[in-house]
């Protein structure tokens, strides 16, 4: 008898194949999206150095990495009374 696969299983309506996956490298539109700023805004942090950049040698490409995302968002919040 030969395995099934997932393509031999027909999956009903409330059956979902989930990736485990999560993206850790973002653009630059992807990561202002993420922060609620504009591209520019979130250039300026990087030029600020607020926010470190992934960046292979001889690209121009830059992506940041959620978890320096998330510092940032961490490191950043306040109280108002």
């Amino acid at each position: 008898m030969a395995k099934k696969t997932l393509t031999d299983i027909e999956l009903t309506r409330g059956q979902r194949i989930c990736n485990p996956c999560v993206k850790r490298l973002y653009s630059l539109k992807d990561a202002a999206e993420y922060l609620g700023r504009s591209v520019w805004g979130v250039r300026e942090l990087i030029w600020s150095r607020q926010i470190p950049v992934v960046q292979q040698a001889g690209c121009r490409k830059m992506y940041l990495d959620v978890n320096d995302l998330e510092e940032f968002i961490n490191k950043n919040k306040t109280v108002y009374n």
